[in-house]
């Protein structure tokens, strides 16, 4: 069914329309070029796409951005491309442009790389003239002005082609590999292969995992915009505790800052208040934030560089822990500080995560908390009624960064300077868990940070926020 605007004839998706409307349109515009200098990140990424040529000689390798996907009807959700994408241009975040595609043509000394991309909004009589105003996806009329392939070209320094001609740069008969699911044209013209997809696709994250100068400053700022968050939150507590929805009003404060700050939200921010901060990924987001009670906020800001910050605190509502409260909470806190210790260049990936679990299995023992009793062996694995998920995870473009790296390079893999990871040990008691005493159901505790690891050990990037209770607590006092 044809989409109409009060216009008769004219159609928003195929641009047919009268040839007297289109007139209209064709004359009076001024000059409006925008500058031509390159993006800040963008001498880096080449440097990216320098390393992929010379991993994959004399194949074409090819890079969709992603398209546009439909919320409801004729909204879309905001547009955010493939991270491999993002990490071998540096684009931005308003600037993104849906469907393009990034291709390394082989040559005798290594690849030709062109972008093949939608252009700048046409004000003519061709073909594409009447997309302006009556393309409710891609009309500048609808959705904001593009830049022209020169100005493309100039911003990632990579030449910069209309996306019309991807069909025919693919046809020709070359060994091919491809980021897969992301583009169905690419899909339809490049022949699967299940082996050479998966080695780019572990190739392209393994080379996310040491962040160069300029993912380390990125990093920096959107961890930086996410401190921020939380002390806007924190010092929006008392507000929180008289709405009904107490956790709504968290999200919004933090979320207010994200768009301030950077192009969004790294990932839907988790707002979980009482016995909702026992459930990890908490993100109705609907419920009261009540006094007594704890709230665990897990949230990040995405810089405009799509680069995000990962951070959790649980924070005593009235601004002080009960002493049930603190028990719990100083045992995490005891478990991520073994963790953080555990940080330094060239340890297991792992060992982070089996020190923080130690303590908390220790800790756990001497509450008689041990799963199954004490005539159960001392099995870490047990103790997941109550831990749950593993300690941390890499950080970067993606909040879960570099997830289609080799086990043996990531997960069996040692840290290296420039891994950017995060440290977040929990405990989680479920409301209605009868193995554990009452006093302790229903509480759930996060404590979270961001590290750069360095030449002798590991910096931590959300230093701006205090991590033990009595800081904690000082820290909320001084808000009130």
């Amino acid at each position: 069914m044809e989409q109409r605007d009060g216009t008769r004839g004219l159609r928003s998706h195929d641009h047919q329309v009268p040839d007297a409307v289109a007139e209209v349109f064709r004359h009076g515009w001024a000059e409006s070029a925008l500058p031509s200098r390159p993006l800040p990140g963008a001498a880096w990424a080449a440097k990216r796409r320098a390393a992929l040529s010379e991993r994959f000689p004399g194949e074409r390798i090819v890079i969709p951005s992603g398209g546009i996907k439909t919320r409801s009807n004729d909204f879309d959700y905001a547009f955010r491309p493939h991270s491999a994408y993002i990490h071998l241009t540096a684009e931005q975040g308003t600037s993104a442009v849906p469907d393009s595609v990034l291709v390394f043509e082989p040559t005798g000394h290594g690849h030709e790389v062109t972008l093949f991309t939608r252009p700048r909004s046409a004000r003519d009589a061709g073909p594409r003239g009447a997309e302006l105003y009556s393309d409710r996806r891609h009309g500048e009329f609808w959705v904001g002005r593009r830049r022209t392939l020169t100005e493309t070209a100039g911003a990632l320094g990579i030449e910069a082609v209309s996306r019309d001609r991807l069909e025919q740069a693919l046809g020709s008969d070359v060994p091919t590999r491809a980021v897969r699911g992301e583009d169905p044209v690419v899909d339809a013209l490049v022949a699967p292969s299940a082996r050479a997809d998966s080695e780019l696709l572990a190739f392209l994250s393994e080379s996310r995992l040491v962040k160069d100068e300029w993912e380390i400053e990125q990093l920096r700022a959107a961890v930086g915009h996410t401190v921020a968050g939380f002390h806007d939150v924190a010092a929006e507590l008392p507000y929180a505790t008289r709405v009904a929805r107490g956790e709504r009003w968290v999200e919004g404060t933090f979320n207010r800052r994200a768009r301030m700050e950077g192009y969004g939200l790294g990932f839907e921010t988790i707002a979980a208040a009482g016995a909702h901060a026992c459930v990890l990924h908490w993100m109705h987001n609907d419920g009261p934030v009540r006094e007594g009670e704890l709230l665990l906020l897990d949230a990040g800001v995405e810089a405009d560089s799509f680069y995000t910050g990962d951070v959790t605190r649980t924070l005593p509502v009235g601004g002080r822990f009960t002493d049930v409260q603190r028990r719990v909470y100083d045992l995490v806190f005891a478990a991520q500080s073994a963790g953080i210790a555990a940080l330094r260049p060239g340890a297991p990936y792992g060992a982070f995560h089996d020190a923080a679990t130690r303590v908390i299995t220790e800790g756990l023992d001497a509450w008689g908390l041990r799963p199954g009793g004490d005539k159960v062996a001392h099995e870490p694995a047990l103790y997941r009624r109550y831990t749950v998920c593993g300690t941390g995870h890499m950080l970067g473009l993606d909040c879960h960064d570099c997830a289609a790296a080799r086990s043996e390079t990531y997960a069996r893999g040692v840290l290296q300077e420039g891994h950017v990871l995060t440290v977040e040990p929990g405990l989680y008691f479920q409301a209605d868990d009868l193995t554990i005493p009452q006093e302790l159901r229903g509480i759930g505790v996060r404590i979270e940070d961001d590290f750069l690891i360095t030449s002798d050990g590991a910096a931590r990037l959300s230093a701006g926020l205090p991590r033990g209770a009595d800081e904690i607590e000082a820290w909320m006092g001084a808000l009130r």
